[in-house]
């Protein structure tokens, strides 16, 4: 099956993937002053000194943020590739077409709404408090 996008469609995504994509670049450079995850990781982790423990819930949320930056960017890299493939715009479990309005939102989505709430039902959720 074919994506039911127009090229005009598909070209106004493409541009919106890509200034995410920069967006996010910049802000993840500006959160790693330049650094590698790994070369940031051993910074946070040496400023830690002796309250190390006091510091352990900082230190979660700074590794989690660059997690999910990465997680962010190959999300985008995906759909990239999915566009130059013929195959974004269309669900990645049943293969139906994305809804223009769905992907407009969230460009690099990878399932309709019917398919990601099903995926969502299957999934434990982290307790919170």
């Amino acid at each position: 099956m074919t994506s039911a996008l127009t090229p005009e469609q598909r070209q106004q995504l493409h541009a919106s993937l890509l200034t995410r994509r920069v967006a996010l670049e910049v802000q993840r450079s500006a959160h790693l002053a330049g650094q590698s995850r790994a070369g940031h990781a051993r910074e946070v982790l040496l400023q830690d000194g002796d309250d190390a423990t006091q510091r352990d819930a900082e230190r979660t949320v700074d590794f989690d943020r660059t997690d999910r930056d990465a997680v962010a960017l190959a999300e985008i890299d995906q759909a990239l590739q999915r566009l130059d493939s013929g195959q974004y715009g269309l669900c990645g479990d049943c293969g139906e077409p994305i809804a223009l309005a769905r992907l407009q939102l969230l460009p690099q989505v990878l399932r309709c709404v019917a398919c990601a709430a099903q995926h969502e039902r299957g999934q434990t959720r982290p307790a919170t408090l």
